[in-house]
């Protein structure tokens, strides 16, 4: 199985760590990042570890950190990163 990103998806991760380098500093956007990979790998390995979404079953919920959730779907060769959700913001309705 292949893990795919979105561009939505890619921007996404991108900003969050540029985010964190700003408001912080660079090991803390690193650590970030290294701890996504590290779910993203986990992913590969138990694609339906996390939670299916309630608003469409095929969507599934994972958590890169508390404040950073990511939304993708399993297919028949891939998992597709869709996008990446700041948990600070309103909840997707």
């Amino acid at each position: 199985m292949e893990l795919v990103f979105t561009d939505k998806a890619t921007e996404m991760l991108v900003s969050v760590a540029l985010f964190i380098e700003e408001k912080w500093n660079l090991k803390e956007a690193e650590k970030f990042l290294l701890k996504a990979y590290q779910t993203f790998d986990l992913l590969l390995e138990h694609p339906h570890i996390f939670k299916a979404s309630t608003l469409d079953p095929k969507i599934r919920i994972g958590i890169i950190a508390k404040q950073c959730s990511f939304f993708y779907e399993i297919r028949e060769k891939e998992i597709v990163i869709l996008f990446l959700w700041d948990n600070r913001q309103d909840p997707i309705l």
